[in-house]
């Protein structure tokens, strides 16, 4: 069992590079590996993640959280010092703290909210954050549709990330709240149908909002069909 806790990630530079147009800086490697680490000794306590393989969560954990926000990542970064502009972004629904964490190590000048309804769960990531001095990450318990009618939380965030949290037409009825008008909500999904379509564009624009993009992709290692939605706040 401990030789899975120990076990080493893939660097994947090629791939990164060639799919994200971005690769991770020695820090942000180093930093995934402590992720990757750190989550499958949670998985001892708590039922985190089924996907602990390293070539696995390298693909479905890393890559995937990173494919959705791949318009923010720094063009070629190879650890140069270049910046992204400041984001506020909320990962709603993070569980183990995916997508937002590695969003979090990709851009270390955003800040970001992981939020989860699960106690446990959010224990788990305070103890990971101050484990790996991830400063710019802050923690919410609590359910999206409670949360997002907060007056500090509604209306903030430039950024909204929803990944494996429910149907389309729900997870835009979480996440538009919390944005800011022009701010962008990322729904990660796996399939995607015209009825699934029709029903979000429904909804959303009840929500002051419109479906910008839809992205399909397949995962670079196990070439499994993605979908990433784009809904952009158009009223505050």
């Amino acid at each position: 069992m401990k030789e899975r806790s120990v076990a080493v990630l893939p660097e994947m530079h090629e791939i990164w590079q060639q799919t994200l147009n971005w690769q991770p800086s020695i820090a942000q490697q180093a930093q995934f590996q402590q992720l990757y680490e750190a989550i499958v000794l949670g998985n001892q306590k708590l039922n985190l993640t089924r996907i602990t393989a390293p070539e696995e969560f390298w693909e479905k954990h890393l890559w995937d959280s990173l494919r959705g926000i791949v318009s923010l990542l720094p063009t070629n970064y190879v650890g140069a010092h270049r910046c992204p502009p400041l984001h506020k972004i909320i990962d709603i629904g993070t569980g183990a703290g995916f997508p937002g964490i590695p969003v979090a190590i990709a851009l270390p000048d955003a800040e970001v909210t992981l939020l989860d309804s699960t106690q446990k769960k959010v224990a788990f990531l305070n103890s990971l954050m101050t484990e790996m001095n991830l400063q710019n990450i802050q923690t919410l318990v609590g359910r999206a549709e409670n949360i997002n009618k907060q007056p500090q939380q509604s209306n903030s965030y430039d950024i909204a990330l929803v990944r494996a949290v429910a149907a389309a037409d729900i997870c835009a009825n979480y996440a538009l709240p919390f944005l800011k008008a022009e701010g962008l909500a990322v729904l990660y999904r796996g399939n995607w149908t015209k009825e699934e379509q029709t029903t979000l564009e429904d909804t959303v624009k009840k929500l002051s909002g419109k479906i910008e993009k839809i992205e399909n992709f397949t995962t670079p290692l196990s070439h499994g069909m993605r979908h990433c939605i784009y809904l952009r706040k158009i009223n505050s």
